[in-house]
């Protein structure tokens, strides 16, 4: 019986105890190299395994990606002038009308379809320029705000908007009547009630609803 308690009766060694190479290196120093040693040999696999993978060589900094898409000639008819552009397939309408044909009045607000500043009119019907390709409406008819006036004759709804004061900071307004132009052009707008249903998709942080709703309903009774 070992009268001992501390030392193991099987005689192995306490786990404090450790042999360590003969130049009397610490253990912290030895645990420090061994760590070193193994991170360089890692890396030194992984660089080996990702150039030799598939045979192919690292790419280039200024080499093209394979999946990369390529520029494709876009025409686009905006507010009765043609367009010819050279765009990425995945450009947005919002974005080759403001960046590509430099007509800012359509308005880039949630960049998500949720606020309508970016409606625009493609053949009478409004839609939102965010959620819809540039490439899918070569051969439409696009209307912008920029495309309402006839010279310096105000469309009705332009009229009708500064007439009842229907805007105050001005962000969402040429989404608000590129949408309400769509809206009579549907002609399902009777009451004051089907046009605030209607226009619902067009936000106005502002609060300008009751002057926005009242401007709609001067001109539909004009058209009526």
């Amino acid at each position: 019986m070992n009268d001992n308690p501390e030392t193991p009766a099987s005689g192995a060694p306490n786990q404090g105890d450790h042999e360590f190479p003969a130049d009397d290196l610490s253990r912290r120093e030895f645990l420090h190299q061994a760590a070193v040693g193994s991170i360089v040999v890692a890396g030194g696999a992984a660089e080996m395994s990702s150039t030799r993978r598939l045979g192919a060589e690292p790419l280039k900094a200024d080499a093209p990606r394979p999946d990369q898409p390529r520029s494709i000639p876009v025409a686009l008819s905006i507010n009765g002038t043609g367009h010819r552009l050279e765009l990425d397939p995945r450009v947005t309408l919002l974005d080759a009308l403001r960046e590509h044909v430099g007509l800012n009045g359509t308005k880039k607000g949630c960049d998500h379809g949720q606020c309508g500043a970016c409606t625009v009119l493609i053949d009478g019907r409004r839609i939102y320029s965010c959620l819809t390709l540039a490439v899918m409406h070569a051969g439409a008819e696009i209307t912008t705000i920029e495309g309402l006036a006839n010279g310096d004759k105000l469309h009705p709804l332009q009229a009708a908007f500064i007439a009842r004061d229907a805007f105050q900071c001005g962000y969402c307004t040429p989404g608000q009547i590129c949408s309400a132009v769509g809206l009579l052009n549907e002609g399902r707008a009777r009451t004051e009630a089907d046009i605030r249903e209607q226009m619902s998709g067009n936000l106005c942080r502002c609060g300008a609803y009751p002057n926005i709703a009242a401007a709609i309903q001067d001109v539909s009774t004009l058209k009526g």
